[in-house]
């Protein structure tokens, strides 16, 4: 591990001045900037410890909706009666990903700003775009299995790792920020970047901007909901696919549908169109398999993840029918099969 020098900050202000420095990088709960320095992907100079600034309080807005602190625990988060009660797909996402002891430390706005975890991202021996501008894709006609099958490029074929994120998504929630050009709101949805030719860009902070808050909107889905998360093993793994939905239904039809799809993409996978045509319909699987064919539009395969497009149209048509029964999967016991 490289020198560096730690510096705890007084408020947000302060880190978002030190934060804008060249190699500089935020600690919060460090459950994955840590690990990455470990592994000699991330090498800063200097530590700017945000974890005990005021932003760790989730809080009623007065138009109805949410605001989560983004020094809020993702565990806290989850169990809080509100979210529980208003957010059951945000909660349950959450409660999908991870470990307990990973829940207690990991943070709201740690979780948007996580890194891939491309074997190759890892593996400072290969070559990685991602790690090292320029450099290439050791993961493009490499082992590829757990990557991308929407919205990727030459450069990069990474995913996004987060299952907290493609409940966001589904939600439509925005992001508030603060650096040092002042304070910000962005759409969920512009959030995170696609790899395009600088994938080493996850996402559209400017240096030195924090994430202060993640804000839910008053209108959420209580009842006709699911997160659908297929992986490897029952905990503590990553999504090989990914299903978020919320679903407003009304005299026994679609009033409203909202679809995310996580571990397929460089960042949650929302198509418009696809929800479009679920609205104003009755439930049927006919209904379910044209979306979830217009979800996967322009899919491809990179040879050993080729499964990921069926397992993802499956998924898709399977999160739909426990929505609109109003059967959400359980992630009690981390039930996926």
């Amino acid at each position: 591990m490289n020198r560096f020098s730690y510096h705890r900050a007084g408020d947000i202000a302060e880190a978002a001045q030190m934060g804008a420095e060249p190699d500089t990088r935020f600690l919060a709960g460090g459950t994955n900037l840590v690990d990455l320095m470990k592994a000699n992907v991330e090498r800063p100079t200097r530590l700017v410890d945000i974890s005990r600034l005021s932003q760790n309080t989730i809080e009623d807005l007065p138009e109805g909706g949410l605001r989560l602190g983004a020094f809020a625990t993702n565990a806290d988060t989850a169990y809080d009666e509100r979210v529980e009660q208003r957010y059951p797909l945000l909660s349950s996402a959450i409660l999908a990903g991870a470990s307990p002891q990973l829940r207690n430390a990991a943070t709201n706005g740690g979780n948007l700003n996580q890194r891939t975890r491309c074997y190759y991202f890892y593996d400072t021996e290969t070559p990685c775009n991602k790690r090292e501008p320029g450099s290439g894709c050791s993961a493009i006609g490499g082992v590829n299995r757990i990557h991308a099958i929407l919205g990727t490029s030459e450069a990069c074929i990474a995913t996004h790792p987060s299952d907290m994120c493609v409940a966001l998504a589904a939600l439509e929630a925005e992001v508030r920020v603060q650096g040092p050009a002042g304070e910000r709101v962005i759409a969920f949805a512009d959030y995170h970047r696609l790899p395009g030719d600088e994938p080493w860009k996850d996402n559209t902070l400017q240096p030195g901007e924090i994430v202060t808050a993640i804000d839910l909107p008053a209108d959420s889905f209580t009842e006709n909901y699911t997160y659908l998360k297929l992986r490897d093993r029952l905990s503590y793994a990553f999504a090989l696919v990914s299903v978020a939905v919320g679903l407003k239904m009304e005299g026994g039809k679609i009033a409203k549908a909202r679809l995310a799809l996580g571990g397929v993409a460089h960042k949650p996978w929302r198509v418009p169109a696809a929800e479009a045509l679920l609205e104003g319909q009755e439930p049927s699987a006919d209904l379910f398999a044209q979306a979830a064919d217009a979800m996967l539009q322009g899919a491809v395969g990179q040879g050993t993840n080729d499964f990921k497009i069926e397992l993802a149209r499956r998924a898709i048509r399977r999160a739909l029918r426990q929505a609109a029964a109003g059967t959400p999967q359980s992630q009690t016991n981390k039930q996926v099969a």
